[in-house]
């Protein structure tokens, strides 16, 4: 599709014949020989003299209308707007806290062959399909035990992302759990996101003994920021000590930023947990529409140069053409 960038130029077209209407025509006063036999020269070569500015050349006045109408296209810029090219730019930061404390070493889940696997197998394996399904999406990674780490900034190089949650390792992080503190650190790496949409996945099998500060008042942070937390525990509420997971905390701290949480027994329920939590958080893109233009204006410019080009050859070339055939005719 083709358009004009200064349309209203085109209203300066009727210019000329409202100047050649309204106008006086130019007269340019010349010596000259006065002859008293004048008139009998003119009847003796059969010609009659016309009056001064009388004269008018048909074909140089539609050049010069022409000219003039391909010089004010020229101006207004016409140029051809191509196809929109799309560009999809990521609204949600998505940030996954993972529990890599000692107890998620228990092996109470299975596999896709049934076999058994301990907790932190699983949750990787589920981990890695709900990356797959967040291809637009900035994600990263922190691990906690007894202190939060971040394993892999907000990226949308998945593939990198995933291969740092491989190198995870059970007690990298040390052997208690900080909850409060991961959820601390997921806000500070959420303050240098510029997304509105903000998630924190949080898993974890264990209750809070170590962080330096509450569960409760991280989430109360958490929703001072419009960070949305969403909690998972796998782990045994009637176990004692380190193993024992909080629900009562992990329900209150989804309750006050927004989240949901869920509660996976086994590697279906987690997987299942995931699967909701992709429906929950919605893929959402911000479509960014450039539509290229290139410019037209050298073709009504060239034709018209070239228009006055050839007039300008001919009238050169017509004299000598003239002569040319006089000559044959003598």
């Amino acid at each position: 599709m083709w358009q004009l960038d200064y349309p209203w130029l085109l209203l300066l077209l009727p210019l000329p014949w409202l100047g050649y209407r309204y106008l006086p025509g130019y007269r340019e006063a010349r010596s000259a020989v006065r002859v008293p036999f004048f008139g009998a020269m003119s009847r003796a070569v059969g010609q009659a003299p016309s009056r001064a500015g009388a004269g008018s050349n048909h074909w140089q006045l539609l050049l010069n209308l022409l000219v003039w109408a391909l010089l004010l296209v020229a101006a207004a810029r016409p140029v051809y707007v191509e196809k929109p090219i799309e560009h999809q730019q990521p609204v949600r930061d998505l940030l996954l806290a993972i529990d890599l404390s000692q107890s998620m070493e228990t092996t109470d889940f299975t596999d896709a062959g049934g076999q058994k696997i301990n907790r932190l197998a699983a949750v990787k394996d589920v981990v890695h399909g709900f990356i797959d399904k967040r291809k637009e999406d900035r994600l990263g990674l922190i691990v906690f035990g007894s202190g939060a780490y971040p394993q892999a900034p907000l990226t949308l190089d998945h593939a990198s992302l995933s291969l740092l949650l491989d190198d995870t390792g059970i007690g990298m992080a040390g052997p208690n759990t900080a909850i409060g503190d991961a959820i601390g650190l997921s806000l500070k790496l959420l303050d240098q996101a510029h997304e509105q949409e903000k998630v924190v996945i949080l898993l974890t099998d264990g209750n809070d003994t170590s962080s330096a500060i509450t569960p409760d008042h991280a989430a109360a942070m958490a929703a001072a920021k419009g960070v949305v937390i969403h909690t998972i525990g796998i782990g045994d509420p009637d176990a004692s000590g380190e193993a024992r997971v909080n629900l009562h905390s992990l329900q209150q701290i989804a309750d006050v930023t927004g989240g949901k949480f869920f509660r996976a027994e086994d590697r279906n329920a987690l997987d299942q947990v995931y699967s909701t939590l992709d429906k929950l958080t919605p893929h959402q893109v911000n479509t960014l529409s450039h539509q290229p233009e290139r410019d037209l204006f050298w073709w009504p410019l060239g034709t018209a140069i070239a228009v006055l080009a050839l007039y300008h050859l001919c009238a050169l070339l017509r004299p000598r053409l003239s002569l040319a055939r006089q000559r044959q005719e003598v």
